[in-house]
Order: C-alpha cells, then sequence, then structure tokens
C-alpha cells in the first residue's frame, strides 16, 4: 500500500502543477475551481489513511476507496495492476 500512496501523492503534485500552467496560459479559473478541490480530497484521504491505525474500522474501506480512486491513473506506467481492487 505504500507504493499505491506514492503514487497518489505523486500524481497529486502532477495534477497540481498541470492545473496550474493551464490557468496561468489560458486564463482557465474554472478549471482551477472544479478540478483542483478534488484532487486536495483525494490527497487528504491518502494523508488520513497514513496516519490511520490499522486497528480504526475505516481502515480496509478507505484503503478500498484509494484503490478505486487510483484507477483514474490507470494509463499512467507507474500504475500497478495489482491495485485494481
Amino acid at each position: 500500500m505504500d507504493d499505491l500512496l506514492r503514487f497518489l501523492h505523486a500524481r497529486y503534485e502532477v495534477d497540481c502543477h498541470a492545473y496550474a500552467e493551464v490557468a496561468h496560459r489560458f486564463g482557465g479559473a474554472a478549471l482551477l475551481d472544479s478540478h483542483l478541490p478534488m484532487l486536495d480530497l483525494v490527497d487528504m484521504l491518502a494523508r488520513e489513511y497514513e496516519a490511520m491505525d490499522p486497528a480504526d474500522q475505516r481502515f480496509a474501506g478507505l484503503a478500498y476507496a484509494l484503490r478505486v480512486l487510483a484507477q483514474s491513473h490507470d494509463e499512467h506506467p507507474a500504475y500497478r495492476e495489482e491495485w485494481r481492487p
């Protein structure tokens, strides 16, 4: 799961920089307003999972949710099939 979390954090960083570049070049504030909050929420979930005690009742469900969310990057060369839920 550590590899999946590193992957998600890396995608978050890349996506944030890409959206900022688009907004800077083309004035796409609406694009930023609609997508950045979702990126932030996925990153927040990944950070919560990292801090969570495995005995927490939500642990397995959050792990599953992160695997589902990671599928949005399944065409990225670093994505691993074993991460699929």
